[in-house]
């Protein structure tokens, strides 16, 4: 292996995460990772001082570039846009900043940054570079970082509720409770699981059967929670899992994967739901990935 691809390769995960958290997409960083090496591969390294911050810098530029190239496709996109869901190696959850950095709902709430925004929020409060470091890396002065960062967290801060990691084992018991109470249609033990002011969010872009705007309540969701199950126990499976840092169910028909729910849990209630139904946002959802800081 060369140095390049030495140097690279020790610090994928990191990189990885860094793209990820930007776009909201791992096919899109895997993407943005291999063009950031084709780069890095030409790099001098006499040249690179820091190369941590100089490969933060190379692929935050790249995933940038891709960010605002979508911006036309996310304003076409058909119902809610939500992050693709992220399956990962090893458990992240013994690194709580690292958890909820990736969390599905720290995820959605990033996306209402502007993209200049998200990146200083993400190389900041998550990997700790310097509004110095991060000022030359998006061509801003380090006051105006110093300034975005604080309207970033403010921002996120806002909008964001309490972040609480899930033990995986607690997870995929959640999870096969939560599935049993909704396919034997027990109501009573469905909305005792579920948050007074539950929200069901779909992602299909109008290319399968999802809701197209956010159902809201306890009572709305648990019969809509109970009619898919319904429709998965008697012409498919439900397998529990975590997606990012969370707990969730793959879901099944035949063969055929159609979909990952996500599940926020604050206080031992589901908070919000994040159902993925597009099928382009489900290519890779069973590729794990490696992250870190």
């Amino acid at each position: 292996m060369s140095e390049h691809a030495e140097r690279f390769t020790v610090l994928r995960p990191l990189l990885f995460t860094i793209a990820y958290e930007i776009l909201g997409s791992a096919t899109e960083s895997d993407d943005v990772l291999q063009e950031s090496y084709l780069r890095w591969a030409e790099v001098d390294l006499e040249t690179v001082l820091d190369t941590k911050a100089y490969l933060a810098k190379l692929v935050t530029r790249q995933s940038l570039n891709t960010l605002r190239a979508q911006s036309r496709r996310r304003e076409e996109y058909v119902g809610p846009w939500l992050p693709e869901p992220l399956l990962t190696e090893q458990d992240a959850a013994a690194d709580v900043v690292l958890a909820e950095s990736v969390s599905m709902a720290m995820l959605v709430v990033l996306e209402t940054l502007t993209p200049d925004e998200r990146a200083v929020f993400v190389l900041h409060e998550v990997f700790g570079f310097s509004h110095e470091e991060i000022a030359s890396t998006i061509g801003k002065s380090a006051a105006a970082v110093r300034q975005m960062a604080h309207r970033a967290r403010a921002h996120v801060h806002a909008r964001r509720k309490r972040f609480q990691p899930v033990d995986p084992q607690v997870s995929s018991e959640l999870t096969a409770r939560f599935f049993t109470a909704a396919a034997t249609g027990d109501l009573d033990g469905l909305m005792a699981m579920l948050a007074p002011d539950v929200v069901w969010t779909a992602d299909s872009d109008g290319k399968v059967s999802a809701a197209r705007r956010p159902v809201a309540g306890a009572d709305r969701v648990a019969r809509l929670v109970m009619g898919f199950a319904r429709l998965a126990g008697t012409e498919g499976r439900v397998e529990p899992a975590t997606y990012n840092s969370g707990p969730a169910m793959v879901l099944y028909l035949g063969d055929h994967l159609e979909g990952v729910v996500s599940f926020e849990v604050i206080d031992g209630r589901i908070t919000n739901f994040y159902a993925m139904r597009n099928p382009e946002k489900l290519a890779t959802v069973l590729v794990p990935r490696r992250i870190g800081r």
